[in-house]
């Protein structure tokens, strides 16, 4: 991640944390630049042992109240997909359009800028817009031939 915007988030973090008398603790800090060095999607299992490869222990639960915290900022942003809870740096970054297959759990990212104008230039009534998820189900190309040719071995054997 650039300098610049890890130190944005930074700021953001420890405005938030004076303006609510919150304690500045290494512990925050250390999370949450870790976050920040992640690459991608990440779970809390592997934000744990991202710090302890640092020899930087933390308890449970200062990871799941940080976490919290980063996620109300929205500075971290939460998916839950079929292949269980991930964790990406929100700063910036709030829209998310993903193909699903529902046969091998192969999760990729799309870009649809046409989904992403038409949620745009939605008016909702008392509500602001900050980002959107769209989780889209099937089944991949690669799926689909191996049940094409499972059939056709299938209708092999009976015929």
């Amino acid at each position: 991640m650039e300098a610049k915007i890890k130190e944005q988030i930074t700021a953001v973090f420890t405005n938030y944390l004076e303006a609510n008398r919150c304690r500045k603790t290494t512990e925050r800090y250390t999370i949450l630049d870790t976050i920040c060095d992640m690459k991608g999607r990440f779970t809390l299992e592997e934000l744990g042992e991202q710090l302890a490869a640092k020899n930087f222990i933390v308890s449970r639960a200062t990871l799941y109240n940080t976490m919290r915290l980063l996620l109300s900022l929205r500075l971290v942003v939460k998916f839950i997909l079929p292949t269980g809870t991930w964790y990406e740096v929100g700063y910036k970054n709030g829209n998310h359009c993903y193909q699903v297959c529902t046969v091998c759990n192969k999760i990729d990212e799309l870009r649809p800028t046409s989904v992403a104008t038409a949620i745009d230039n939605m008016r909702l009534k008392r509500f602001r817009k900050d980002g959107f998820v769209a989780y889209i189900y099937g089944v991949c190309t690669s799926c689909q031939t191996k049940m094409k040719r499972r059939v056709r071995q299938l209708e092999l054997k009976k015929g």
